[in-house]
């Protein structure tokens, strides 16, 4: 998969833009807050429909704007040309648009055009709560197996009713038990697909995963892992949410289920985020960018694009040449990377013998 063309039209800090892409490599180089983020979010928008760092709609557009379009055109392997539009405009629903036809479901769409961001943000994976770690494996997950991301809606939008019908339970003084059962009963499949389909899915990617930050590491003494941890796991979930009840009703919210599910971090046995160094921190969470990008490849039997915002700035000179050298080495399809320090990237690119796209922008503007 290919980009080819990128418009912009009332986007974040954007009045109207327009780039072409014909090199594999593009790098977009201007001082902190020019807009080089920007051009990222647009794509991610193109492939997730909605923001990587802002997922509300409305402030992403332009000041004294009531309106953004989005614009990309995607080859296939096959040379096929794609056009996808996302649209939003104050007051109504947010539009994609696919080769001319209106998505009726955004999660259609979703796997179609894949992007791996990885950004200086990442360290939130290791740091924030387990939320942050659910939605990564989410999102993975998501853009390679549509009945995942399906399961993931009906779970959510379920248990989203159930917690409000036990507020009100609460309030009122008086439980609707059919309701609840009616509840229920969509959300128990729905989370015993999601967490067979989580569990079977590390036992793939781990390994990969692996591999990527021995690499990176250059250790052979260190074992990263990463554990899988569900209310799920061993138990009848009916029976669970049976047990639970008269707890979930004090508490006026859902106690158990895969909304609580965690993914723990560990090195030698021991949490990261304690025990390991800032590097190895770094290389953990590069390795799971890597490992993302080569299971989505691997499942939907092209490459993704690939989004690196100021990771120059994060990484030392060491883990930037492994990185590099993957591009040179073919692992990767389209690459996009941001650096706000113009002289160092064309500087690395040089040493590294790599061909690129060079855009400068200033003020929203491009050469």
């Amino acid at each position: 998969m290919f980009l080819q063309e990128l418009r912009l039209f009332n986007f974040k800090n954007y009045a109207e833009a327009s780039l072409k892409f014909d090199q594999p490599l593009t790098c977009f180089l201007g001082n902190n807050g020019s807009g080089k983020t920007n051009l990222l979010d647009a794509m991610h928008y193109l492939s997730f429909t909605k923001s990587a760092v802002n997922p509300a709609d409305a402030q992403n557009v332009k000041l004294g704007e009531n309106q953004f379009m989005i614009k990309g055109v995607f080859s296939s392997a096959n040379g096929k040309s794609h056009e996808v539009i996302c649209a939003f405009q104050q007051g109504q629903k947010k539009t994609i648009r696919d080769d001319g036809l209106d998505c009726t479901k955004f999660s259609e769409h979703v796997g179609k055009y894949p992007v791996v961001l990885i950004a200086p943000q990442d360290i939130e994976l290791i740091w924030d709560g387990s939320e942050v770690r659910r939605k990564f494996f989410d999102s993975l997950l998501s853009q390679i197996d549509h009945r995942y991301l399906e399961a993931l809606i009906t779970y959510s939008s379920f248990l989203k009713q159930r917690n409000s019908a036990l507020k009100m339970f609460a309030d009122r003084g008086k439980t609707d038990r059919d309701l609840l059962a009616g509840y229920d009963q969509k959300i128990i499949p729905a989370a015993e697909a999601i967490f067979a389909k989580r569990k079977a899915f590390l036992l793939e990617f781990i390994p990969t995963f692996q591999k990527h930050y021995q690499n990176l590491s250059d250790s052979k003494t260190e074992i990263m892992d990463i554990q899988y941890r569900s209310d799920l796991d061993g138990v009848d979930f009916r029976e669970t949410l049976g047990k639970n009840l008269e707890r979930d009703l004090m508490l006026q919210r859902t106690t158990a289920g895969i909304h609580r599910d965690d993914f723990l971090f560990l090195l030698n046995g021991n949490e990261v985020k304690r025990y390991g160094s800032q590097g190895q921190q770094k290389s953990f969470l590069i390795s799971l960018k890597l490992a993302e990008f080569q299971v989505i490849a691997e499942r939907k039997k092209f490459k993704p694009l690939l989004l690196l915002d100021d990771i120059f700035d994060k990484l030392d000179d060491k883990r930037i040449n492994k990185i590099l050298k993957l591009v040179t080495e073919g692992m990767f399809g389209q690459l996009f990377i941001t650096d706000a320090r113009p002289d160092r990237c064309r500087e690395i690119l040089k040493d590294m013998k790599l061909e690129a796209n060079i855009v400068t922008i200033e003020n929203g503007k491009f050469t």
